[in-house]
């Protein structure tokens, strides 16, 4: 295999276009849930809190509750996790389809539906970098990522269109439909890999993997510093909350907090197209604490107070960082354990909803006080002064760390 690899190559696994096609029909899946069951609780309700307490439910069992169910990606076929998931979301959401259903019986049921996207979520991106070794992976991880922020820019669209022709009760039974998919495609065509942990070890209890796994990724500096990167995103994410008042603010409606909605997603996918395919595997790690800076540097810009074409330039910049993400994802692969890998994306991806939760209530709050332009510049400082302290600390205390983790995925046999 060629030290870069291609899209056309990573495609052509079929084990990936699996997985690929899964996460496809997940995305499509969310968007029609998170706005059919918007609109049906507001029709029903003409209530905004509750509307809102509907949504954020689609986000808040991944972090209660995802730390604890994504060792179950470790302790059983990872195969067997996704499919089993799948089904049993396809048969909660079809619930979710019965007449007279009360409001409390739809947030149990909706709560219940998100509190499985964790396990799945977690076996998927365990067995991905057995179905793509080395640069593979990156290239995978890039569609994905491609994939995940066309669906932002797109998806909340084609969701609401699908409602309207649809209705919210058959737009919820397309959503079971698209479970029901997703599960056939990976039993189909993802091969049964059984992992050292399957079934479980004698009395370790699912908490006690939660606690297993925060000991390995905080107590490894290369890895404690790649999970700090992840969360990094809790401050560039500040924006994307506060795009309404800072659009009203300039006089615009829903189409300009529409495009800066849209501008961080469009740099984002330019930087996964970037760095995945012209930066050589082993530069990537290099050009990981500069990109992570790039995320946060341009939100300073808006203390000038920019118009909606130089705020939507700043924050295709800051998207554009982002990509550091990437050699921080493949980094992050190559030092955890195979077999401990689900309980490891579990748990960062919790932190990762949580600190992007806590920022958006965070930024909003202060937005009540003062202005929002200013809120994002304070945002975009505090991220700058952590991304620079991350960057210090990989290139100067982690060096020989991160060098093993480049060998290792450029395929050099060197450091393993």
């Amino acid at each position: 295999m060629k030290a870069h690899a291609t899209y056309r190559e990573t495609f052509a696994v079929s084990e990936f276009r699996a997985l690929w096609i899964a996460s496809v029909f997940s995305i499509v899946g969310d968007h029609l849930a998170r706005i059919a069951l918007s609109v049906l609780v507001f029709n029903r309700t003409g209530s905004p809190l509750l509307t809102a307490t509907i949504y954020a439910l689609s986000f808040l069992p991944s972090v209660l509750g995802g730390p604890v169910l994504a060792g179950l990606a470790d302790r059983f076929p990872r195969r067997t996790v996704m499919v089993v998931t799948d089904v049993c979301r396809a048969v909660l959401v079809a619930v979710m389809v019965l007449p007279h259903m009360s409001i409390f019986a739809l947030c149990v049921v909706l709560f219940c539906t998100e509190l499985l996207a964790s396990p799945f979520s977690a076996a998927r991106s365990a067995t991905l970098p057995d179905v793509l070794p080395g640069d593979l992976y990156v290239m995978g991880s890039a569609v994905t990522n491609i994939t995940f922020q066309a669906g932002q820019i797109v998806g909340f669209g084609v969701g609401g269109a699908a409602v309207v022709v649809l209705g919210t009760r058959g737009a919820l039974a397309a959503d079971a439909v698209t479970f029901l998919l997703s599960a056939a495609v990976v039993r189909l065509w993802v091969r049964r890999r059984i992992t050292v942990t399957d079934g479980g070890t004698p009395g370790d209890s699912l908490l006690g993997q939660v606690v297993q796994g925060a000991r390995l990724i905080f107590g490894v500096p290369s890895l404690r510093v790649l999970v700090f990167l992840a969360w990094l995103c809790a401050f560039y994410v500040v924006p994307e909350g506060l795009a309404v008042p800072y659009a009203a603010g300039l006089g615009g409606g829903a189409g300009a907090a529409g495009l800066l909605l849209a501008a961080n997603p469009v740099g984002s996918v330019i930087g996964a197209v970037v760095v995945s395919r012209f930066v050589p595997p082993a530069g990537r790690l290099r050009f990981m604490g500069p990109l992570a800076i790039l995320s946060c540097l341009p939100l300073l810009g808006f203390a000038a107070r920019p118009g909606l074409a130089g705020a939507c330039v700043l924050l295709a910049l800051s998207g554009l960082g982002s990509s550091f993400q990437l050699p921080a994802n493949a980094a992050f692969v190559a030092a955890v354990p195979a077999d401990r890998r689900g309980q490891a994306f579990g748990l960062v991806q919790a932190g990762i909803l949580f600190f992007q939760g806590l920022a958006l209530l965070i930024g909003g709050a202060a937005a009540e006080r003062i202005a929002p332009h200013l809120v994002i510049v304070v945002a975009g400082s505090l991220g700058l002064l952590v991304a620079l302290a991350l960057a210090s600390t990989s290139l100067r205390a982690r060096r020989p760390a991160l060098t093993q983790l480049s060998a290792a995925l450029t395929g050099d046999p060197v450091g393993r």
